[in-house]
C-alpha cells in the first residue's frame, strides 16, 4: 500500500543549523511533517515523546553521536526506517550503519531531490495499515468524562466540543500517554517548541493553565504540577 505523504512524520537530527532548516523547508514543501533537533540527546528525547514514521540522522552529533542515537532508537522501535546523512564516506562507517539496521546511507554533499526519492522509496515499502503512526492518528482517548480525539484536535464532553490548538493537543496527548506518571517540563518544551528557555517555560505554563480550564468540569481529572520539574495527568481518589 503506497503511503499518504501528508501523514509521514520525520525525525531529523542534524547539527548543521543551515542544512537542517533547508531540509525542513524542502521536505515540508513536499508534504511531510518534520521535526528538527540539533544534537543527539535532544533528538532521542524527542523520539521518546512522539511517534515517527522515519528518521534522518547525522553521525557526527554533539552530546550523543549518531550511531549511539540509532542504537537507542532501535531499542525502542526496531522496525522504524532510518537514513544516515553524513559527510563521512568511509566504507567502515557505511558497513557499521547497515549492521545496526539503517535503511540507507547518504553522503554529503547530496541533492535534495535524491533524498526525497530515497525517503519515498523507503516509505513505499512499508505497509501503513500496520504502522504505529496510523494507529495513533485514529486514536481517541477518554479523560474522565471527556473524549479526546487526537487526530481532530477536539475535546468532547456531552454536547460540548472544544477545539484545541496544535500545541494544546500535542501537550495533552503527551500527558495522556504518560497518565499517572511525571512528564518533565524540559522534555515537553523540547518536543513542542524545540528549546527549553525561560520564555518557552512561560508559554508552557499558559498552555497548561488552558488545559486545566478545559478539564475543569470533571473533578476526577487533574493536571498536577511538580514545581520546576514537570506535570502529572492523574485521577483524583482513583475515580
Amino acid at each position: 500500500m503506497t503511503p499518504t505523504i501528508e501523514k509521514v512524520r520525520i525525525l531529523l537530527v542534524e547539527d548543521d543549523v543551515n542544512l537542517g532548516f533547508l531540509l525542513v523547508d524542502y521536505l515540508e514543501s513536499q508534504g511531510f511533517d518534520i521535526k528538527l533537533y540539533n544534537d543527539g540527546l535532544s533528538g532521542f528525547k524527542g523520539f521518546q515523546l512522539n511517534s515517527y514514521d522515519l528518521c534522518i540522522i547525522d553521525i557526527m552529533l554533539p552530546k550523543m553521536d549518531g550511531f549511539t542515537l540509532i542504537g537507542k532508537i532501535k531499542e525502542i522501535n526496531a522496525k522504524i526506517p532510518i537514513i544516515i546523512l553524513s559527510a563521512r564516506s568511509m566504507k567502515e562507517d557505511k558497513i557499521k550503519g547497515f549492521h545496526i539496521g539503517v535503511d540507507d546511507y547518504i553522503t554529503k554533499p547530496f541533492d535534495e531531490e535524491e533524498l526525497l526519492y530515497r525517503v519515498k522509496a523507503i516509505m513505499n515499502r512499508i505497509s501503513r495499515e500496520t504502522d504505529s503512526k496510523t494507529v495513533e492518528s485514529k486514536e481517541v482517548i477518554w479523560i474522565g468524562c471527556y473524549l479526546f480525539d487526537c487526530e481532530k484536535q477536539i475535546l468532547v464532553q456531552g454536547n460540548t466540543t472544544t477545539r484545541l490548538t496544535i500545541k494544546e493537543s500535542n501537550i495533552l496527548k503527551i500527558l495522556c500517554k504518560s497518565k499517572g506518571r511525571l512528564v518533565k517540563r524540559e522534555a515537553l518544551m523540547l518536543d513542542i517548541w524545540g528549546n527549553s528557555d525561560y520564555f518557552t517555560g512561560r508559554s508552557l505554563d499558559v498552555f497548561i493553565s488552558k488545559l486545566r480550564k478545559y478539564l475543569k468540569n470533571d473533578a476526577s481529572q487533574r493536571i498536577t504540577s511538580i514545581p520546576t520539574v514537570g506535570y502529572i495527568l492523574e485521577e483524583v481518589n482513583g475515580k
